[in-house]
């Protein structure tokens, strides 16, 4: 079924609506980094195995009590009474409050929703303290029609991913899409938004050879509780 207007509906992301943005949200986030880029056991992604995230990923980011000071303000931001954590990762999904590494030549922008069995709301972590570049942050894009016009950026119900609508059976890719708002990469900045519209990495940086030198990123993931 070809692409059209009603494909998807828009709705224009706006700052403390439809995403959040604390800067310096931990307090030692120094910490948070060493953890993460000396963890010893990595879960391999594309293009090393047919998974849908790129790079490479291992459990446990945060500790109890960092992941509070996340949580806490989230709530406090969105108004939500509480927050699940995905638990079991869906269709191989990276979980929440992994850590995520991606070099630049192991993937490029995929504009993408969560699954709605997965979260409601999703939120990534900056932990690289020197990025080559703010533009490896996230952005927000639109679909981009076939005669060039703007469609939207929202999966709706009843679909709990884009695959699931008529016109995306063959997937996507970056020339189907308009970038409609960029959150640049800041070191310990966290952005919190709505997993129902359509997002991505903005792009990745670093070299195969030197772990420390790609985007690291924590990735969380959760439902509201009622």
């Amino acid at each position: 079924m070809p692409l059209h207007a009603h494909t998807l509906p828009y709705r224009k992301p706006e700052l403390s609506k439809h995403y959040w943005i604390k800067d310096n949200i931990l307090p030692d986030p120094s910490t948070v980094v060493e953890r993460c880029f000396n963890k010893e056991t990595w879960i391999m992604g594309a293009p090393w195995r047919p998974e849908p995230w790129p790079g490479m990923r291992a459990p446990d980011a945060l500790l109890s009590d960092e992941l509070a000071i996340i949580e806490d303000w989230v709530i406090s931001q969105t108004g939500v009474k509480a927050l699940r954590p995905q638990g079991t990762a869906v269709n191989a999904v990276s979980g929440h409050n992994n850590v995520q590494i991606v070099g630049g030549g192991d993937a490029v922008a995929r504009p993408h929703v969560d699954s709605s069995k997965l979260c409601d709301y999703a939120a990534v972590l900056y932990l690289h303290p020197h990025p080559p570049t703010k533009h490896a942050g996230t952005s927000f894009f639109r679909l981009r029609l076939p005669d060039g016009t703007l469609g939207g950026n929202i999966c709706p119900p009843p679909y709990e991913s884009l695959s699931q609508i008529p016109g995306f059976e063959k997937g996507s890719d970056l020339t189907m899409w308009e970038e409609d708002l960029e959150v640049p990469y800041v070191f310990n900045r966290l952005l919190v938004y709505k997993s129902d519209i359509v997002h991505s990495a903005t792009s990745y940086f670093g070299w195969n050879h030197e772990l420390g030198s790609k985007r690291i990123a924590a990735v969380f993931f959760w439902k509201t509780v009622a």
